[in-house]
Protein backbone atom coordinates (compact mmCIF):
# COMPACT_ATOMS: atom_id res chain seq x y z
CA UNK A 1 0.00 0.00 0.00
CA UNK A 2 3.02 2.41 0.59
CA UNK A 3 4.37 1.96 -2.63
CA UNK A 4 1.17 2.88 -4.39
CA UNK A 5 1.07 6.12 -2.13
CA UNK A 6 4.73 7.06 -3.29
CA UNK A 7 3.95 6.30 -7.06
CA UNK A 8 0.92 8.11 -7.10
CA UNK A 9 2.10 11.43 -4.92
CA UNK A 10 5.20 10.87 -7.68
CA UNK A 11 2.80 11.45 -10.38
CA UNK A 12 0.54 13.84 -9.14
CA UNK A 13 3.69 15.74 -8.91
CA UNK A 14 4.84 15.35 -12.21
CA UNK A 15 0.92 16.02 -13.65
CA UNK A 16 1.34 19.64 -11.35
CA UNK A 17 4.58 20.26 -12.76
CA UNK A 18 3.79 19.70 -16.40
CA UNK A 19 2.08 22.76 -18.26
CA UNK A 20 2.63 25.71 -19.92
CA UNK A 21 3.16 29.07 -17.88
CA UNK A 22 1.65 32.60 -19.07
CA UNK A 23 4.73 34.62 -17.93
CA UNK A 24 7.83 33.23 -16.84
CA UNK A 25 7.95 34.71 -13.43
CA UNK A 26 5.08 32.11 -12.76
CA UNK A 27 7.11 29.45 -13.54
CA UNK A 28 7.83 26.33 -10.76
CA UNK A 29 11.37 24.96 -11.80
CA UNK A 30 12.54 21.24 -10.58
CA UNK A 31 13.71 22.08 -7.25
CA UNK A 32 17.17 20.85 -5.80
CA UNK A 33 17.02 17.33 -4.23
CA UNK A 34 14.36 16.34 -6.71
CA UNK A 35 15.12 14.10 -9.74
CA UNK A 36 15.12 14.78 -13.53
CA UNK A 37 11.69 12.81 -15.22
CA UNK A 38 12.40 10.04 -17.93
CA UNK A 39 11.47 11.74 -21.22
CA UNK A 40 12.93 11.00 -24.37
CA UNK A 41 15.03 14.24 -26.61
CA UNK A 42 16.22 14.36 -30.07
CA UNK A 43 20.10 14.54 -30.56
CA UNK A 44 20.73 16.75 -33.84
CA UNK A 45 21.12 13.21 -35.95
CA UNK A 46 17.25 12.16 -35.09
CA UNK A 47 17.93 10.09 -32.50
CA UNK A 48 15.76 9.97 -29.82
CA UNK A 49 17.27 8.58 -26.30
CA UNK A 50 15.93 9.25 -22.36
CA UNK A 51 17.27 12.21 -20.68
CA UNK A 52 17.86 10.14 -17.47
CA UNK A 53 19.86 7.66 -19.77
CA UNK A 54 21.77 10.64 -20.84
CA UNK A 55 22.47 11.77 -17.43
CA UNK A 56 23.35 8.28 -15.76
CA UNK A 57 26.46 7.82 -18.09
CA UNK A 58 28.30 11.21 -16.56
CA UNK A 59 27.94 13.85 -13.99
CA UNK A 60 26.01 16.58 -15.99
CA UNK A 61 25.79 20.26 -16.24
CA UNK A 62 21.96 20.68 -18.37
CA UNK A 63 21.04 23.47 -19.93
CA UNK A 64 18.17 24.81 -20.92
CA UNK A 65 18.08 27.72 -24.07
CA UNK A 66 15.21 29.62 -25.96
CA UNK A 67 16.79 28.95 -28.98
CA UNK A 68 19.52 29.28 -31.93
CA UNK A 69 17.35 32.31 -33.03
CA UNK A 70 18.19 33.78 -29.52
CA UNK A 71 21.88 35.70 -29.53
CA UNK A 72 22.10 35.91 -25.53
CA UNK A 73 21.32 31.83 -25.86
CA UNK A 74 24.21 31.77 -28.34
CA UNK A 75 26.20 33.80 -26.04
CA UNK A 76 25.32 32.01 -23.06
CA UNK A 77 25.85 28.15 -25.32
CA UNK A 78 29.53 30.08 -26.42
CA UNK A 79 30.58 30.72 -22.64
CA UNK A 80 29.71 27.06 -21.58
CA UNK A 81 31.82 26.12 -24.68
CA UNK A 82 34.83 28.48 -23.54
CA UNK A 83 35.02 26.32 -20.16
CA UNK A 84 34.01 22.91 -21.33
CA UNK A 85 38.05 21.71 -20.77
CA UNK A 86 37.80 22.72 -17.21
CA UNK A 87 33.96 21.29 -16.64
CA UNK A 88 35.26 18.24 -18.04
CA UNK A 89 38.27 17.80 -15.91
CA UNK A 90 35.81 18.14 -12.94
CA UNK A 91 34.45 15.21 -14.05
CA UNK A 92 30.95 16.33 -16.09
CA UNK A 93 29.18 16.40 -19.93
CA UNK A 94 27.94 19.39 -20.70
CA UNK A 95 23.92 18.79 -22.55
CA UNK A 96 21.83 21.65 -23.96
CA UNK A 97 18.27 21.22 -24.48
CA UNK A 98 15.99 23.52 -26.67
CA UNK A 99 12.84 23.67 -28.51
CA UNK A 100 14.69 23.66 -31.96
CA UNK A 101 14.04 20.78 -34.12
CA UNK A 102 17.07 18.71 -34.54
CA UNK A 103 17.94 20.18 -37.99
CA UNK A 104 18.22 23.98 -36.15
CA UNK A 105 20.64 22.47 -33.74
CA UNK A 106 22.82 20.93 -35.92
CA UNK A 107 23.43 24.75 -37.36
CA UNK A 108 23.37 25.92 -33.80
CA UNK A 109 26.24 23.33 -33.13
CA UNK A 110 28.61 24.70 -36.18
CA UNK A 111 27.81 29.05 -35.78
CA UNK A 112 29.60 28.56 -32.21
CA UNK A 113 31.59 26.13 -32.86
CA UNK A 114 30.48 23.78 -29.54
CA UNK A 115 31.67 20.46 -28.74
CA UNK A 116 29.49 19.71 -25.89
CA UNK A 117 25.91 17.72 -27.00
CA UNK A 118 22.70 19.51 -28.22
CA UNK A 119 19.41 17.81 -27.64
CA UNK A 120 15.82 18.93 -28.76
CA UNK A 121 12.55 19.28 -26.89
CA UNK A 122 10.58 19.97 -29.78
CA UNK A 123 7.45 18.09 -27.80
CA UNK A 124 8.27 20.95 -25.14
CA UNK A 125 7.71 17.81 -22.68
CA UNK A 126 10.84 17.85 -20.68
CA UNK A 127 10.79 21.62 -20.15
CA UNK A 128 7.11 21.36 -18.97
CA UNK A 129 7.77 18.75 -16.64
CA UNK A 130 11.25 20.67 -15.57
CA UNK A 131 8.23 23.37 -14.28
CA UNK A 132 10.49 25.95 -17.24
CA UNK A 133 7.89 26.04 -19.89
CA UNK A 134 6.24 29.60 -20.91
CA UNK A 135 4.12 30.69 -23.84
CA UNK A 136 6.48 32.87 -25.68
CA UNK A 137 5.76 36.54 -26.31
CA UNK A 138 4.15 36.81 -29.90
CA UNK A 139 6.99 39.32 -31.12
CA UNK A 140 9.22 35.66 -31.33
CA UNK A 141 6.49 33.63 -33.84
CA UNK A 142 8.14 34.37 -37.13
CA UNK A 143 11.67 32.99 -35.61
CA UNK A 144 10.13 30.31 -33.59
CA UNK A 145 8.64 29.25 -36.67
CA UNK A 146 11.77 28.97 -38.59
CA UNK A 147 13.39 26.71 -35.82
CA UNK A 148 10.46 24.79 -34.47
CA UNK A 149 8.60 21.57 -35.77
CA UNK A 150 5.42 23.89 -35.62
CA UNK A 151 4.17 21.42 -32.94
CA UNK A 152 4.38 23.70 -30.40
CA UNK A 153 6.15 26.70 -31.67
CA UNK A 154 5.07 29.31 -29.90
CA UNK A 155 6.39 27.17 -26.47
CA UNK A 156 10.16 27.81 -25.05
CA UNK A 157 11.61 27.31 -21.49
CA UNK A 158 13.04 29.93 -19.00
CA UNK A 159 16.74 29.72 -19.67
CA UNK A 160 18.84 27.51 -16.79
CA UNK A 161 21.37 25.52 -15.82
CA UNK A 162 20.89 22.22 -13.54
CA UNK A 163 24.15 20.46 -12.02
CA UNK A 164 22.78 16.54 -12.06
CA UNK A 165 24.16 13.60 -10.47
CA UNK A 166 24.35 10.49 -12.43
CA UNK A 167 21.30 9.14 -10.45
CA UNK A 168 19.44 12.48 -12.22
CA UNK A 169 19.11 14.09 -8.77
CA UNK A 170 19.51 17.98 -8.38
CA UNK A 171 22.49 18.94 -7.03
CA UNK A 172 22.06 22.53 -8.00
CA UNK A 173 20.27 24.83 -10.21
CA UNK A 174 20.09 28.44 -11.54
CA UNK A 175 16.57 29.57 -13.22
CA UNK A 176 16.31 33.34 -13.93
CA UNK A 177 12.58 34.74 -15.42
CA UNK A 178 14.88 37.43 -17.00
CA UNK A 179 16.21 35.84 -20.20
CA UNK A 180 19.33 38.55 -20.21
CA UNK A 181 21.16 37.53 -17.40
CA UNK A 182 22.65 33.77 -17.26
CA UNK A 183 25.14 32.16 -14.97
CA UNK A 184 28.85 33.31 -15.28
CA UNK A 185 31.07 31.09 -16.00
CA UNK A 186 33.06 31.24 -12.92
CA UNK A 187 29.79 30.94 -10.60
CA UNK A 188 29.13 27.94 -12.31
CA UNK A 189 32.38 26.75 -12.12
CA UNK A 190 32.77 27.66 -8.08
CA UNK A 191 29.21 25.11 -7.81
CA UNK A 192 30.75 22.42 -9.89
CA UNK A 193 33.87 22.23 -7.31
CA UNK A 194 31.72 22.53 -4.37
CA UNK A 195 30.47 18.91 -5.27
CA UNK A 196 33.66 17.43 -6.16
Amino acid sequence: MRHILTLSLFLSSFIINAQVFEDATQIEPLKIGATIPAVEVTSYLGKSKSISKIVSEQKTVLVFFRGGWCPYCNKHLAAVGAIQDQISELGYQVIAISPDSPEKLSENIDKNSLKYELYSDASTELMQAMGLAITAPERYSNMLLDFSDDKNSDVIPVPAVYILNTNGKVLYNYVNPNYKERLEEDELLEALNKFN
